[in-house]
């Protein structure tokens, strides 16, 4: 049997939709608290102003028997893709909210810059602040803003660009781009911070690659891990031919769906 298409919300219509059953099979994780997704890129989180399909649409496939759909844990940009987490109500939206606020969750990306460093690791400690209070998201480096801070690393050098592991440490808005632009290696694909086009097939090569969440006191943190998108893996084919084996602790493929304490 054909899966069935959710029906999109009224904003959403006119959108081609993923299929609930196709939405539900990038879950992660999933336990009786908190869900891991697979998020995809261009798929945003919340509604904007000029409608489309969101995340919002795609809730009550994740209920899972639940009386309600789960909501989100924290958030991704629109073209980033990759790992999120959703708590499945409201106790444990409230422990999630607590972990991510006291900087407890461990996230790990995967972008793809242009040109890139010199050195093989580094930190960035690059205060952010609004760039206007009519765009809050809109962000800019500011010695008097908010603490921001990133490790990085680096996976695999190509002619132009380089395949960088980062950590942010902080969860400032737009924290990742705006460190990178500021560095000078801008990830491709940015439109606001970076050099690439406002319209065009290149998407953001941003990737949330893993997630750990001390969720339980006494058990060791769930960690999740979001397989490398296939317009990544083409973008990056030659670096990443670079660090496919084991030497350098990298593979391209993701974790299997788990769950625990159904």
């Amino acid at each position: 049997m054909a899966p069935t298409p959710i029906k999109p919300t009224a904003a959403a219509a006119g959108a081609p939709p993923l299929s609930a059953e196709d939405f539900a099979a990038r879950l992660l994780y999933r336990d009786a608290l908190m869900l891991v997704i697979d998020k995809p890129a261009g798929l945003p989180v919340h509604p904007g102003p000029k409608g489309g399909v969101t995340l919002r649409d795609y809730l009550e496939s994740l209920r899972f028997g639940l009386p309600r759909p789960p909501e989100l844990a924290h958030r991704l940009d629109k073209d980033t893709s990759g790992c999120l987490v959703l708590g499945r109500h409201a106790r444990a939206l409230a422990r999630l909210g607590a972990l991510f606020g006291a900087g407890r969750v461990e996230k790990t990306y995967i972008g793809v810059v242009e040109g890139g460093p010199l050195e093989a690791a580094g930190d960035i400690d690059m205060p952010l602040s609004r760039r206007a209070k009519t765009r809050g998201w809109w962000m800019k480096a500011d010695a008097s803003g908010q603490p921001a801070r990133t490790l990085w690393r680096v996976l695999a050098r190509g002619a132009e660009h380089t395949v960088l592991e980062l950590q942010p440490l902080t969860g400032r808005t737009h924290q990742l781009r705006v460190h990178l632009a500021e560095s000078g290696w801008p990830l491709i694909g940015d439109a606001v911070y970076g050099r690439a086009p406002r319209s065009g097939p290149l998407r953001l090569m941003l990737h949330a690659r893993t997630v750990s969440v001390p969720l339980y006191p006494n058990r060791p943190p769930v960690v999740a891990t979001a397989p490398v998108p296939a317009d990544m893996l083409g973008f990056m084919a030659a670096p990443l031919r670079g660090i496919s084996g084991t030497a350098s602790g990298f593979s391209i493929s993701g974790s299997k769906p788990e769950q625990s304490g159904l």
